[in-house]
């Protein structure tokens, strides 16, 4: 029975991340998708931007509760697939009722579909460990981080020439079309083998406390969370630089874009060369290490815009796309790292909430920074990219001080109680 499975898990592995790579390049279609669909039918951006903000705001809430019903779930594939259906139907929702109810009721039903994100990127990573062997876990999560970079590489660009040929509700349908197309492959996940009980509020509540207090305890999983938190806020700021870098340097808007991709292309080769590494480097390392790349490629994008003031466009640009590609080539092994550590050190009981509310975090953090660099950058290019650096740079420091601070209460409490910290 056991060599059976072992021979299954390799299909179900690919099963689960093709499910996965469609639900991600859906959720990524999805956000250019209704940006579009809010300036065609209103002509606002204001409309648009509230559109995008509300179907991003609210993972911030719904990752650690959906990540409890994961982890208490008999059948969390069944879970996983109701998430998938109701967010896909949320996105429908949004695209009827625009113009035709008011739109505080539209934006409300953004903010419901928002709030099962959490389904399309944590979701599916936390359960990677149920179809794939240990010996191939590390091969999984390259693979899977590579899912995001295609999904960032396809979503912007089938938005776009969805709304480009057929409109920006065709934009909108095609979204949840692939969204759903994910719901088959939900079906690899088993049943739960030691299930927690019956759902009740008062037991989700109690595991909420349990995973922040994972998070907070495991001195490994608290410095990930931290490190990989703040990186994404600075990665938020560059996002909102972008379109800058654009006109400034590459002539126009649509050059941000191909720095997206730059970035994304450049991403998917790592984690390539990641999941045919027989000897992966250590995760906890990569974690530090990859802010550092990150800031090392603001720094040269800073360059570009000074070269960019001086007649030589062809320095300008080529060094742009070096910041693009430095910037992919860090946040591939980033993910990938991040992915390592909250396998090994959550809890079996907990790992889907630790997943899934580590991705509400980071989703709330690239949020934040976009909005904070964006009023920066309009007003000095410089300065936003100084700032998306200096994020960076404390995403590394925080690694080292937060392992230092959590060391040194564990050891209070262990001076006052006779023991240690049981994790990290």
């Amino acid at each position: 029975m056991f060599t059976h499975l072992e021979n299954r898990r390799p299909r179900g592995m690919r099963r689960l991340l093709a499910g996965a790579t469609a639900a991600r390049t859906g959720d990524e279609m999805s956000g250019p998708a209704l940006l579009l669909l809010g300036y065609a039918q209103t002509g606002s951006a204001a409309t648009a931007s509230a559109l995008l903000a509300g179907i991003t705001a609210s993972a911030a809430l719904g990752g650690p509760v959906l990540g409890a019903l994961l982890d208490r779930a008999a059948r969390p594939g069944r879970l996983l697939a109701t998430s998938l259906v109701l967010h896909a139907a949320g996105l429908t929702a949004v695209l009827l009722s625009l113009g035709r109810v008011p739109f505080p009721l539209t934006l409300l039903t953004a903010l419901a579909a928002g709030a099962l994100a959490p389904a399309l990127a944590g979701g599916w990573t936390s359960r990677l460990s149920t179809v794939v062997p240990a010996h191939r876990l590390h091969r999984a999560h390259a693979l899977d981080a590579m899912t995001y970079s295609a999904a960032s590489l396809l979503g912007p660009a089938l938005a776009g020439l969805a709304g480009g040929l057929l409109g920006a509700p065709a934009a909108v349908v095609a979204a949840a079309v692939l969204i759903l197309l994910a719901v088959p492959a939900t079906r690899v996940l088993p049943c739960g083998t030691d299930p927690a009980g019956p759902v009740t509020l008062r037991a989700v509540a109690r595991d909420l406390r349990r995973g922040f207090a994972c998070l907070v305890r495991s001195v490994p999983l608290a410095r990930a969370t931290v490190t990989s938190t703040l990186s994404c806020l600075g990665q938020g700021a560059f996002v909102a630089c972008v379109p800058l870098l654009g006109v400034r340097v590459l002539g126009g808007p649509g050059g941000g874009a191909l720095l997206l991709s730059c970035a994304a292309v450049a991403a998917l080769g790592a984690g390539a060369v990641l999941a045919r590494c027989r000897r992966p480097p250590v995760p906890d390392t990569v974690l530090w290490a990859a802010p550092l790349v990150l800031a090392l490629a603001l720094a040269v994008a800073f360059a570009a815009t000074a070269a960019g003031r001086r007649p030589a466009p062809a320095a300008a640009a080529a060094l742009l796309v070096t910041a693009a590609l430095l910037t992919g080539a860090a946040e591939g092994p980033q993910l990938t790292a991040l992915f390592a550590v909250r396998h090994r050190e959550a809890p079996e009981r907990l790992r889907a909430q630790v997943f899934t509310t580590g991705a509400s975090v980071k989703i709330t953090a690239f949020a934040l920074g976009a909005a904070t660099a964006g009023p920066v950058a309009a007003r000095s290019l410089t300065a936003a990219l100084a700032l998306a650096a200096a994020v960076q740079l404390l995403a590394a420091a925080a690694h080292a001080a937060v392992g230092r601070v959590l060391v040194r209460r564990f050891r209070r409490g262990a001076r006052r109680c006779g023991r240690g910290p049981d994790r990290g």
